[in-house]
């Protein structure tokens, strides 16, 4: 038969042996089909019986003619190429398949591992690790269908990474997700953000700024919500909740803050080279452009490793950076290494 078999486009093997059988031996009875390969007379037979049905035979038993396979090819891969855009389509948001599955999860509810359960899902889940939090807040935005809500202090920006939370917002808002977000009165410093701010503004995302406000609170579509375990300290980790009653009452706490917010003016971009760095922040950015390792860059520097890499998500943060390699170039840029 070649190298090239009809497998891509759905027939057995059994199926492509009895067809091809046809192609040689036009008008022949089904039975002799059999010669075609070691293969049972019922095999064969319901073989053919299934080609017919799909049109790639005609005939009778005693005499069966093969549909010519330029029709063939052309209306079998047809066939798979709509069954692959059904797939495709269905794997384009495998939401609604998960949440399935999800109901499908016995009911249990006990404490331990950090969380609390409540039906299939964590209730209350303590991360105490800030990058399981920012794993939790990238879980949370892919679920989201509705509505982002966020609350997010000035000294909050940088260790949240900024520069990926703008590439989750505006995945939400691609898909329609609406971004409401609330910061502290008063524009954030240049570097900590606000060149994302504008970017999800001008996508659509609703930004104001409030008074008072001291509370990171991030909400997804009213039935998760994310809070630090220390008001004063995210790298300490957060509170993932979704107790109904605990995340309605953020909910009103943010509905009312927002009531009472004004519209964020849109920020001047920062100017490049205007910026200045600390004694600490230059020796860091030195090593991030020299070394390859953090551990080798904290020992060089003299500080934790914690330290080390809360001071290059700054310099990310300052540089308006997506990635070290990008910081390195806008320093160089800047005159700073």
């Amino acid at each position: 038969m070649g190298t090239y078999t009809m497998s891509p486009l759905g027939l057995s093997s059994t199926e492509e042996r009895v067809y091809r059988f046809f192609l040689r031996n036009p008008g022949a009875a089904v039975g002799d089909a059999r010669t075609a390969a070691p293969m049972d007379e019922e095999g064969v037979r319901l073989a053919a019986a299934r080609l017919r049905d799909r049109g790639l035979l005609h005939g009778s038993e005693a005499r069966t003619w093969a549909t010519d396979p330029g029709v063939v090819v052309a209306r079998l891969a047809e066939e798979q190429l709509d069954a692959a855009y059904r797939t495709l389509r269905r794997l384009a948001d495998p939401r609604p398949i998960l949440r399935s599955l999800w109901r499908d999860v016995p009911a249990r509810s006990f404490a331990g591992g950090g969380g609390v359960y409540a039906g299939s899902a964590i209730a209350l889940d303590r991360l105490e690790d800030l990058g399981q939090a920012l794993a939790r807040i990238d879980r949370a935005a892919f679920h989201a269908d509705a509505e982002i809500l966020a609350a997010i202090p000035n000294r909050a920006l940088v260790p949240l990474n900024t520069a990926h939370t703008l590439s989750l917002g505006l995945n939400c808002l691609r898909r329609g997700v609406r971004v409401r977000t609330l910061l502290e009165s008063g524009a954030p410093a240049p570097g900590t953000g606000s060149e994302h701010l504008r970017q999800l503004r001008s996508h659509g995302a609703e930004v104001r700024v409030v008074e008072g406000l001291s509370e990171l609170v991030l909400v997804y579509d009213r039935r998760t919500a994310l809070v630090p375990v220390d008001a004063h300290d995210i790298d300490r980790g957060v509170l993932c909740i979704e107790e109904s009653g605990l995340v309605g009452s953020l909910v009103t706490l943010f509905e009312g803050l927002w009531a009472t917010a004004t519209d964020l003016v849109d920020l001047p971009p920062p100017k490049a080279g205007t910026g200045t760095l600390t004694g600490a922040q230059r020796t860091v950015l030195l090593l991030m452009c020299t070394t390859t390792k953090d551990e080798t860059g904290a020992r060089a520097a003299g500080m934790s490793l914690r330290t080390y890499r809360r001071h290059v998500s700054d310099l990310l943060a300052l540089l308006g950076a997506c990635s070290r390699a990008q910081a390195a170039l806008l320093a160089r840029e800047r005159g700073w290494v």
